[in-house]
């Protein structure tokens, strides 16, 4: 169904998606943190609830991507515009819940989740919060009018508009901060527009003629809450396991904060790279849901197997080079971030023993489970995803650095064996016929 052409034309644009908005993304931190430190610290424990929605709207795109992909495979085109108009109409009213809520519980969550922190600290979250939850129903509508363009195998349109609202955001932080120094709201205010921008682009071009999925008047549209269940049965699992992977990420923090300055200012290095290092093939993996989707919702089990060997390759490649292409580029990183000698010189071995290892468990633990979830097998990958970070990545790193004082190589030997079980559990489940035997459609 898809010829080598057809897959970079997917993927490539994925990719640069993916590097580029994390480009922008860093520069946007920066930014805030010339203002001051409150400013930056108010800023970033807002983004770590940010992260959290934000892994909760793409989980609601995720179900979109695949249940759009299967009927355009199925050649349904009139129920793939049905299914399209239902991921933007319950996606909207998803955010819109969430954005009231969280604005009017600001404070409340601020607290709960933070409790006691500085003064000026909290002043800047509460108004950086303040503003950017406004901006939560535009960021859902585009995800999922990404998510259409992305499950009908066009991912060039996304990337061009997120590439464009993250120039904008960037441009806006700097007229806002520097100029009329609104410091964190100014960074709000200049996040929330270029979602705005991001979301009229998006809805503006499903709009034109000759789109792979037509949604139609969108003042036409109305509930159909047989499709809105089937979204919700692959996005809900989703969704938990994206959540339950971020709640791990903050305790796995509180672990790291225990090892002392120089450990904490390391760690942050070490996930920077490592993070970098994963997103070609995480773009991949994303363009996996649309391959094998299209491919079950034919009936062509046998393809989507082989497409999902295949980029499972093509990730494993990539991510070899782009780990050690990071590798050599860490000292350029740590002498760009000002880091101490001791703090260079662990984040350097850190990334060393990373890059041994990873290249060689972290793609089958994660790049398959994609076209997996595509043919509806969410429940499996939720319960594993959960139950295995839950005992190495937190379990297993709290007892090594804790009580057996390994130290911040404790932490991703944590990481090592759940990205290790993963790959085991994923691999038995994928020579089954376990995970294509769902009904989506």
């Amino acid at each position: 169904m898809f010829s080598n052409r057809d897959l970079k034309k997917l993927l490539i644009p994925l990719v640069v998606e993916q590097i580029l908005t994390a480009l922008m993304g860093t520069m946007d931190t920066m930014m805030v943190a010339r203002v001051s430190s409150a400013a930056i610290s108010g800023v970033s424990i807002v983004d770590s609830i940010n992260k959290l929605v934000i892994f909760l709207f793409g989980a609601m795109a995720t179900g979109g991507t695949i249940i759009c992909s299967q009927y355009i495979g199925h050649r349904d085109r009139q129920a793939a515009n049905n299914a399209g108009r239902q991921v933007l109409l319950s996606s909207l009213a998803l955010s819109v819940i969430v954005a009231v809520l969280c604005f009017l519980l600001r404070r409340f969550l601020l607290k709960l989740i933070f409790g006691t922190v500085e003064a000026d600290v909290m002043a800047n979250a509460v108004s950086y919060f303040s503003i950017v939850v406004l901006g939560y129903p535009f960021l859902t509508l585009f995800s999922a009018g990404a998510a259409l363009y992305r499950a009908g195998g066009n991912s060039r349109l996304p990337m061009i508009v997120s590439i464009v609202s993250n120039a904008i955001n960037i441009a806006g932080n700097a007229l806002l901060i520097f100029v009329f120094h609104l410091g964190a709201a100014g960074a709000a205010i200049a996040t929330v527009f270029s979602q705005f921008i991001s979301a009229v682009v998006i809805l503006v071009c499903l709009r034109r003629p000759g789109q792979v999925i037509d949604v139609g008047p969108y003042l036409r549209i109305r509930p159909d809450l047989n499709v809105i269940w089937r979204v919700l049965c692959v996005g809900i699992p989703t969704g938990v396991e994206n959540a339950m992977f971020q709640f791990g990420k903050l305790i796995v923090q509180s672990t790291v904060s225990t090892l002392g300055t120089v450990a904490m200012a390391s760690n942050a290095l070490v996930v920077t790279v490592e993070l970098f290092s994963s997103m070609p093939s995480m773009a991949i993996g994303q363009g996996l849901v649309t391959v094998a989707g299209q491919c079950v919702g034919a009936g062509r089990i046998d393809e989507a197997r082989g497409y999902i060997k295949k980029l499972t390759l093509w990730s494993g490649i990539v991510l070899l080079i782009a780990n050690w292409a990071l590798y050599f580029a860490t000292p350029l990183v740590t002498k760009a971030a000002g880091a101490e000698p001791e703090v260079a010189k662990l984040t350097l071995h850190t990334v060393f023993i990373i890059s041994l290892v990873k290249p060689f468990i972290w793609n089958i633990a994660f790049t398959p489970g994609n076209g997996m979830r595509a043919a509806g097998d969410v429940r499996y990958s939720m319960i594993l995803s959960t139950v295995s970070m839950w005992i190495f990545r937190v379990g297993l790193s709290t007892v090594l650095c804790r009580v057996c004082g390994v130290g911040l190589i404790g932490i991703w030997c944590g990481y090592f064996a759940d990205w290790t079980c993963r790959t085991i559990c994923f691999h038995l489940r994928f020579r089954s016929d376990k995970w294509h035997s769902h009904s989506l459609i």
